[in-house]
């Protein structure tokens, strides 16, 4: 299938925009549309699973030196 015009002076202007990035390292080459990465799961999650490790562990270590707390059962 032949390309219609304007496909051709998108893949020009796409050619030109390669053609200057070569040679140039990474850091140096802009990119458009950008944008900041995002972590992979919210810090909110983050934080409630340190509150309950760090807080289980605090209570441990009190449960094991006061031998308060008791068990479950």
């Amino acid at each position: 299938m032949a390309q219609t015009p304007q496909q051709r002076r998108a893949n020009e202007q796409f050619a030109r925009a390669e053609n200057a990035k070569r040679g140039k390292p990474q850091s140096d080459i802009k990119k458009k549309n950008e944008k900041p990465q995002k972590p992979p799961i919210p810090m909110s999650y983050v934080y409630v699973m340190l509150f309950v490790v760090c807080g289980s562990i605090i209570f441990q270590l009190l449960q094991a030196i006061f031998g308060i707390g008791g068990g479950f059962f």
